[in-house]
């Protein structure tokens, strides 16, 4: 059975209630904790950690057009990965890309009953960013742009004791790479990602090129629905323009590995992946607290390796 641990429940708040944060508290393989940045009147991210006595899943959902993708992810998400991993015989990537497919298909059906009350909601959608420790095994899913960094012991020949390795792909087409990768997509549908109000934005909307929700860029039939063009201006597309499909890396966790480093593009757009992991081998017992207004949700994983 899995065991939920929320920062909500048992975390603390700062005096203005915008930051609140989790001291450590201990997963099978070392030990997490959480920090967050409300900085939204509406708090539109989520995030979380289970732990079983198998396997460790911890996950930060960044929600964008209002709170309801993230929360629904943060729902249903670990248990779909908890229930293909246990008819599958343990966890795989195809265990992963099955929770996430199955995650954005009941999260667009309820988009579906909800549209002739609530129309908005299919414009409303989330980063995924999602790990998992089991048998050794580190996996890394993620969709948009908040990101996963690892800190470790640097190899003979490296210069720092301490070294970062990014082990997520930002899908936010600022990247040079992902406004290729978006534009090969869609060769007919030119322009599909627009200079617009200072930064690069598909269809002159969104920066994410991955997401779960968001139905509206994904469902032709959403965005011609005339409920919903009541709320928002028709957008032209011939298919498509976002992906329900994470990025996943996978790799055996190492001696020199000594924390992993959750966060929404908050804090990254403040700090090099070296700069966060610089802070956190410093000052490991005060990270919310060092990080304060760099980040929407941060959530640290430390390891105590006896492989």
């Amino acid at each position: 059975m899995l065991r939920s641990c929320y920062g909500r429940c048992f975390g603390r708040r700062n005096g203005d209630g915008l930051l609140w944060h989790m001291d450590l508290k201990p997963h099978p393989a070392g030990d997490f904790s959480i920090a967050v940045v409300q900085a939204n009147s509406s708090l539109e991210d989520q995030s979380q950690v289970f732990t079983s006595p198998s396997a460790t899943y911890f996950g930060v959902y960044d929600g964008h057009g209002g709170p309801e993708a993230s929360r629904f992810v943060n729902r249903h998400l670990f248990p779909y990965l908890h229930k293909f991993a246990t008819e599958q015989g343990g966890l795989s990537q195809d265990v992963i890309k099955k929770a996430f497919s199955a995650t954005e298909e009941d999260f667009t059906r309820l988009v579906k009953r909800s549209l002739p009350i609530k129309p908005q909601i299919a414009s409303v959608g989330s980063c995924c960013l999602v790990g998992a420790i089991s048998d050794g095994e580190l996996y890394v899913a993620n969709l948009g742009d908040s990101r996963a960094v690892l800190g470790r012991r640097g190899f003979d020949g490296e210069k720092k004791s301490v070294v970062a390795e990014r082990l997520s792909t930002d899908h936010n087409v600022s990247s040079e790479n992902v406004r290729r990768e978006v534009e090969a997509l869609h060769p007919d549908d030119s322009p599909v990602v627009v200079y617009c109000r200072g930064v690069w934005r598909i269809k002159g909307i969104i920066q994410v090129s991955r997401s779960i929700g968001d139905v509206y860029l994904k469902k032709p039939e959403f965005h011609r629905d005339p409920t919903y063009q009541q709320f928002v201006n028709f957008v032209p597309m011939k298919r498509p323009v976002l992906s329900a499909e994470p990025s996943i890396v996978t790799r055996k966790l190492r001696q020199q590995d000594l924390f992993l480093i959750f966060a929404s593009d908050g804090l990254w757009e403040q700090l090099t992946d070296e700069a966060a992991v610089h802070i956190v081998s410093k000052y490991p017992r005060a990270v919310s607290i060092r990080f304060h207004n760099m980040f929407h949700f941060l959530l640290l994983i430390s390891f105590k390796m006896t492989l």
